[in-house]
């Protein structure tokens, strides 16, 4: 498309320019997906006190929510390689906003289950990080792409900053029914938004870089090469750890005696830090082993929620667990995605992406499933936290002999 071409040509001698317009469509959009299924915690607590549900019921939604997230990211990503990324996140818009809007009637479990899980899920896979990135690795040049990949993440953390108080100003104001409906409104300007991001695999500025392959080789030549599969195992620890805390944090915080206010703090703090942690981290991806690093941000986040549990618990070490846990995030997501592409380069990256964060979100169906189910059956958050915290270190340990190269492939003719 010729409006990616131009916005992606190189200036000069120097170093090939950021293509503007693509990057600043995409972070919006990933701002708007990301924003309000990261708010979902807060609508837990009112949605239950109305429904009579219990927070198992609430927690399988959600956990439903992110495992079609997680299917539908491949799915998703596949069809954007091939028939464009603007046709994704039309659809993407559509079935947010659906789902949302069902989920607003809380006339029983299957509403909740089928619009606050099915639907925001598949939504959110359509309109996600994947989705996103995808585009941008089309129209960067490699040597920009983490810089790139770290604006986009850190656009969706914004979105976890902006929407965690407005959801809670707005369940105060309307009640959770109508807030929902509002946001299900919002999500109606992501196609509209995404229409820079048109394009497939065969189109941008780095189109001539593609290896031709069908979907089927592709994927033989992802599941052989072991460096993606332990990338696709240690990114199963990133969906456990931050989907239990966006989903059960804010019930937490009142458990332990914590006034409410502190768990939409701790949430928009998170957000906020978010921002600093993936800019950061799209930096730091240019510059130094990204295997080494995600090994590192792991074994942090381990320390981070092994420190808020053994130490006093109040509100000060909230905001300081919030502070640390944020810049650690998203912080995954631009080495990640990275690694992928360096590994395979553009032309499927959409799939392998996408399965890259199908076990992303299979560790965050049990980390937000466990949570409702454990709390019901023991009374307590904390088996969940340190099934995280032994994950982390699990993830640290796999993530340490990932190879950062290009797979060898037989020269083009």
């Amino acid at each position: 498309m010729s409006l990616s071409s131009t916005a992606s040509r190189t200036v000069g001698a120097g170093p090939a320019a950021l293509p503007w317009l693509i990057i600043a469509a995409g972070s919006i959009v990933a701002m708007l997906t990301f924003g309000p299924r990261s708010a979902m915690g807060f609508f837990q607590l009112p949605m239950l006190q109305d429904t009579g549900w219990d927070r198992t019921t609430f927690g399988l939604a959600m956990a439903v929510q992110n495992l079609c997230w997680g299917l539908g990211q491949p799915v998703f990503g596949a069809i954007a390689d091939r028939f464009g990324t603007w046709r994704v996140l039309l659809l993407a818009g559509v079935l947010y906003a659906s789902g949302l809007a069902l989920m607003s009637l809380g006339h029983a479990p299957a509403t909740l289950y089928i619009g606050g899980g099915v639907l925001v899920g598949l939504g959110v896979g359509a309109g996600s990080f994947g989705i996103v990135l995808s585009a941008f690795a089309r129209n960067v040049a490699p040597e920009r792409r983490s810089m790139a990949f770290g604006i986009g993440t850190a656009a969706g953390s914004a979105g976890m900053f902006l929407f965690a108080p407005l959801s809670q100003a707005l369940i105060s104001a309307y009640g959770w029914s109508d807030s929902l409906l509002v946001l299900a409104a919002l999500m109606l300007l992501v196609p509209v938004v995404a229409i820079p991001l048109a394009g497939n695999a065969c189109s941008g500025s780095q189109k001539e870089a593609i290896y031709k392959q069908s979907i089927g080789e592709a994927l033989k030549e992802a599941f052989g090469h072991k460096s993606y599969v332990l990338l696709v195992s240690g990114f199963f620890v990133c969906g456990y750890q931050v989907a239990f805390i966006t989903a059960h944090f804010p019930a937490y915080i009142g458990d332990i005696g914590i006034d409410a206010r502190y768990a939409v703090l701790a949430l928009a703090l998170i957000g906020f830090f978010n921002i600093i942690g993936s800019l950061s981290a799209g930096i730091i991806g240019q510059r130094c082993s990204k295997p080494y690093f995600l090994s590192l941000i792991y074994i942090g986040r381990s320390i981070a929620v092994s420190a808020f549990l053994l130490l006093p618990q109040t509100p000060t070490s909230v905001i300081v667990f919030a502070v640390v846990m944020g810049l650690l995030w998203l912080s995954t997501v631009p080495p990640t995605n990275g690694l992928v592409a360096i590994m395979f380069g553009t032309g499927h990256l959409g799939l392998l992406g996408g399965i890259v964060f199908l076990s992303h979100q299979i560790g965050s169906f049990l980390g937000v499933w466990m949570g409702g189910y454990l709390y019901d059956h023991f009374g307590s958050y904390d088996p969940v936290w340190w099934v995280g915290v032994a994950l982390g270190v699990f993830a640290a340990i796999v993530h340490w002999p990932i190879q950062e190269r290009p797979i060898a492939r037989p020269a083009a003719a």
